[in-house]
């Protein structure tokens, strides 16, 4: 493409893997995607969505990771979604990455209507928005808004929809507040098992500021709480583990198996 419009930003990620356009303002993407991304065990040949996917980071640095996935970007802006697309062509990821713009509390028919059919997804990924609007000040900025904000009851619309795209077995990967974990995991119980708890920290002893949860779809299985992950030390800099994930695209690993407690 030429010139960089003005209101957006040509950025790096992963070490200069992948480069995204976004938004100068508003939302933006950051460390939450690639964790996110990094955390799903997806395998050649999966089928995966990734609902709420903004300018795609994190379908993008899944499919760049894992050869062979096909990725539906899923974003409710249409924007977004045009952004999306052009970042899975820019990254030579159009074959496998596919952008569409859909409400994820849309409806089955709508879903299919897209290529999404009811149990045809392997993996679902998603970074919902977290924020409960009665415990935080909105932002002024309505595109901010809608990326973070969401009430506690809202988080069942996009597991419903995670529970319906994926085949019996499949894994859903979400990354939420630290603080969120009961909403979260009220969310998943009674579809999902063998949960796989994330926690992850800014710096050491410091209380998690986000969790990972790896979940899969008619599993009877327990869950588990993982040792943390630690993204700095307390001078600031990255620790080893952080720099392995979020610059040279280490897999972060939930199961202990590639599919702990998968059933068929």
């Amino acid at each position: 493409m030429g010139a960089i419009p003005s209101d957006l930003t040509d950025d790096a990620v992963l070490g200069g893997r992948l480069r995204l356009l976004q938004p100068r303002r508003g939302h933006r993407f950051g460390h939450d995607a690639i964790l996110l991304a990094a955390a799903t065990p997806a395998r050649d040949g999966d089928r995966v969505a990734d609902l709420g996917a903004g300018i795609g980071t994190a379908g993008l640095a899944l499919a760049a990771r894992v050869p062979g996935t096909k990725v539906k970007l899923v974003e409710i802006s249409v924007a977004l979604t045009a952004l999306a697309a052009l970042n899975a062509a820019r990254n030579q990821l159009v074959d496998r990455v596919n952008a569409v713009a859909l409400d994820v509390g849309a409806s089955a028919a709508d879903y299919a209507a897209v290529g999404l059919a009811p149990a045809s997804c392997d993996a679902v990924l998603m970074n919902p928005p977290f924020n409960d609007p009665a415990r935080h000040n909105p932002s002024p900025d309505r595109r901010r808004r809608i990326a973070h904000d969401l009430a506690p009851a809202s988080l069942a619309t996009w597991t419903d929809a995670a529970a319906r795209l994926l085949r019996r077995g499949g894994v859903l990967t979400v990354i939420f507040r630290a603080d969120g974990l009961i909403d979260l995991l009220g969310a998943l119980a009674g579809r999902f098992g063998a949960i796989a708890v994330l926690p992850v920290h800014g710096k050491p002893d410091a209380h998690a500021i986000r969790i990972i949860a790896g979940a899969v779809k008619g599993s009877s299985a327990p869950p588990a709480i993982l040792p943390g992950l630690v993204l700095a030390a307390e001078d600031g800099t990255p620790t080893d583990a952080a720099e392995a994930v979020l610059r040279h695209g280490a897999e972060l690993t939930l199961f202990t198996s590639p599919r702990e407690g998968e059933v068929r």
